[in-house]
């Protein structure tokens, strides 16, 4: 049986919620601070899967684990190119229905067992289904949809985002639409670039735009691996709604982010592990400028963390009280999987 198509219900019961409108006239979704869940903002199912389900699977298929993903999971430190590596042999291993939806459920059970009740699940499937050519689509949605029904009887809320190359350029951005429209599944929420920024976002709009009339959301990594500039070309002529990282952003684009309640995803052990030269961490500057930061644990299987250390991560920037509650208050009020 196929997934559901858009327009069935996600399922589960979720707090009420009022609406308002901040600043820039964006639409707020308000919750109740007793009823607040803690949301995994930005985790990409590639690179979040059970260590031991791949040393198990490396070991079954007779595959030596790459030296970079050994020394990540041991806490050490890597090249951008030995991280790339270490994804990639995890995404290699995503080769079945079953694996995948092994990879959804270790997403639940990581997100669960922080103390999560919510997830924005990033996936790549034109790189599984089309350029590595290792199943078929159905596959891979049967196999997404099995783990995401088994994660919502757990307790767990998602939402999919659909992630394309940035740098791979719009054309590939057609090519991701064309092949996930046809037959959308309903828990597939948003559409997105990541990768390295290497293509101008202005020459992604037609991509975004196209996205956006098929009724997905749009989100862009940005200010990531490029620069700062990135985040306010994404807003301003790409029409993202939202950004993933942007530590980059100079105080001007923060003031802009703010004025229109753009929400921002940030990750900080794998902005500590693949963006070492932005230091201090600017996620206090960020909240301080009235940006709506939230947490997100990013490739949690491949640099180890989840929402908890996340938490303390964040914490230990100098983050008061207040500031942590704000924390938890955007990453659930502006959670497309609550939505």
């Amino acid at each position: 049986m196929h997934p559901a198509k858009r327009g069935s219900g996600a399922g589960g019961h979720h707090a009420r919620v009022g609406r308002t409108t901040g600043a820039g006239g964006h639409n707020v979704r308000v919750i109740p601070a007793s009823a607040l869940p803690l949301v995994d903002r930005h985790t990409h199912l590639e690179g979040a899967l059970d260590p031991a389900w791949v040393r198990r699977e490396a070991e079954r298929r007779g595959l030596a684990l790459p030296g970079p993903l050994e020394a990540l999971w041991g806490g050490g430190a890597a090249l951008f190119e030995g991280f790339i590596e270490a994804f990639l042999f995890g995404a290699s291993l995503l080769d079945s229905r079953e694996a995948v939806r092994q990879a959804a459920l270790a997403v639940a059970r990581r997100t669960l067992a922080a103390g999560g009740s919510g997830v924005d699940l990033w996936v790549s499937p034109h790189f599984l289904v089309v350029h590595r050519a290792q199943l078929s689509l159905t596959d891979f949605w049967q196999g997404l949809d099995e783990g995401l029904s088994e994660a919502r009887a757990l307790g767990l809320r998602s939402c999919v985002v659909v992630d394309a190359v940035n740098h791979f350029g719009p054309r590939h951005g057609h090519a991701v639409l064309d092949l996930v429209l046809p037959e959308l599944p309903a828990f597939v929420k948003g559409f997105s670039t990541g990768g390295l920024e290497g293509c101008p976002f202005r020459d992604w709009a037609p991509v975004f735009d196209r996205a956006r009339a098929a009724g997905l959301r749009l989100a862009a990594h940005a200010g990531e691996n490029g620069p700062g500039s990135n985040v306010r070309e994404a807003v301003l002529e790409a029409g993202v709604e939202r950004i993933v990282h942007g530590i980059r952003a100079d105080d001007g684009t923060l003031a802009l982010l703010a004025d229109r309640g753009i929400p921002v995803d940030v990750c900080p052990r794998s902005n500590a592990g693949l963006a070492a030269d932005v230091r201090p961490h600017p996620l206090p500057r960020m909240l301080r400028a009235g940006v709506r930061c939230a947490l997100g644990t990013d490739d949690p299987g491949v640099l180890p963390c989840d929402l908890a250390t996340e938490r303390e991560a964040a914490r230990t920037l100098g983050l008061d009280e207040a500031e942590m509650s704000r924390l938890l208050r955007h990453g659930a009020e502006d959670a497309w999987c609550l939505a």
